[in-house]
């Protein structure tokens, strides 16, 4: 299956449902509309928490069991440990090719797999080849320019 590109939370203020929109109305998906949507835990609560495995531990206690859990890594051993403490969907966060490559073969399956970082129109087709599941791109609503449709008359 290919992967699948979606945007993130990050839009302009006051445009965020009609920016959400125009990505699925252009092909794409949505990651979260909002923080309740999902939980993701970023480097700084792994940090805080005094692990991936503890994190997790920590947000699985008090969330829905419906909700799904992603964790970012950015090594292989953070992704081991997130595959350890069970995430739900794993963020391979700025890898270059080869470790994301190593990373989707490590997790086989077992999560769904997202690269994150440095997404653009020369890195996407390398990016998809790995076997991820999910690129998230923040582009697609926090940097769209304008489209001009001024009409002018003679």
């Amino acid at each position: 299956m290919p992967a699948k590109l979606v945007d993130t939370r990050k839009t302009t203020p006051g445009l965020r449902i009609l920016e959400k929109y125009a990505v699925r109305v252009g092909g794409g998906y949505n990651h979260r509309y909002c923080l309740s949507d999902g939980v993701l835990i970023k480097d700084n609560h792994i940090k805080a928490a005094g692990g991936i495995k503890q994190a997790i531990g920590l947000v699985r206690e008090k969330i829905p069991h419906t909700m799904k859990i992603e964790v970012e890594t950015e090594s292989i051993e953070q992704v081991l440990e997130a595959l350890d403490a069970k995430a739900d969907i794993i963020m391979l966060d700025n890898m270059g090719l080869d470790k994301m490559k190593e990373a989707v073969k490590i997790i086989n399956g077992k999560a769904i797999t997202e690269a994150s970082g440095n997404v653009n129109a020369d890195t996407i087709y390398d990016i998809a080849s790995t076997g991820v599941d999910i690129i998230s791109v923040g582009g697609l609503t926090h940097s769209v320019k304008a489209f001009d449709i001024s009409m002018k008359i003679s």
